[in-house]
């Protein structure tokens, strides 16, 4: 596996090696004690699951608070995404700022996103189903979020992305302006 590290510190893009034949390919997509090396010392302890039906469709931008603050190892098993990390550390000198990584199947790319990051994606084609470990377990009070079309945030995204297919929920995320400091570099 190839880790490559993205725009703002802390973001990885981890790049599967495959080993291919006339029959398929055989690749390594996770190995503990490398992902530590590289990502930092956690556990991921749930694995989620999402399909979107619609080209366009918009999910995010979600984040959980402490004490259940996750860290998401993303992976698209089927179509094509989007994926979109923005980071909400206070103290943070890329505060606010943003990146993408297009994930799909035909690549077995992963995104790592630590803690102190909002997450969304948009999906590029029908029927894209998302995979995505996290560091902690789900927690409604924990669940924030912040406007997936914050100008303040500026991200660029598809032409594709529909407003339509955002959740009741995500259409009411606050702007970056309007959140609390829920998160700092020194954790």
């Amino acid at each position: 596996m190839q880790f490559v590290e993205l725009s703002i510190p802390g973001l990885l893009e981890i790049q599967p090696k495959r080993l291919g034949d006339e029959r398929g390919y055989f690749s390594e997509i996770f190995r503990l004690a490398e992902f530590r090396n590289r990502a930092g010392d956690c556990d991921l302890v749930q694995e989620n699951e999402s399909l979107s039906a619609r080209v366009g469709t918009v999910r995010g931008l979600h984040f959980q608070t402490v004490p259940f603050a996750q860290g998401k190892l993303v992976r698209c098993t089927r179509g094509a995404i989007f994926d979109v990390a923005v980071d909400l550390r206070h103290d943070s000198e890329s505060y606010g700022a943003w990146a993408a990584v297009t994930l799909s199947p035909e690549t077995g790319n992963q995104l790592w996103i630590p803690p102190g990051f909002a997450h969304g994606f948009c999906t590029l084609v029908p029927d894209t189903i998302v995979n995505y470990k996290v560091t902690a377990v789900y927690s409604q009070p924990d669940d924030k979020g912040v406007a997936w079309n914050d100008p303040a945030i500026g991200i660029e995204w598809p032409a594709q992305a529909d407003p339509e297919t955002l959740s009741a929920k995500d259409r009411q995320q606050p702007l970056l302006a309007d959140l609390p400091p829920y998160f700092s570099m020194k954790g």
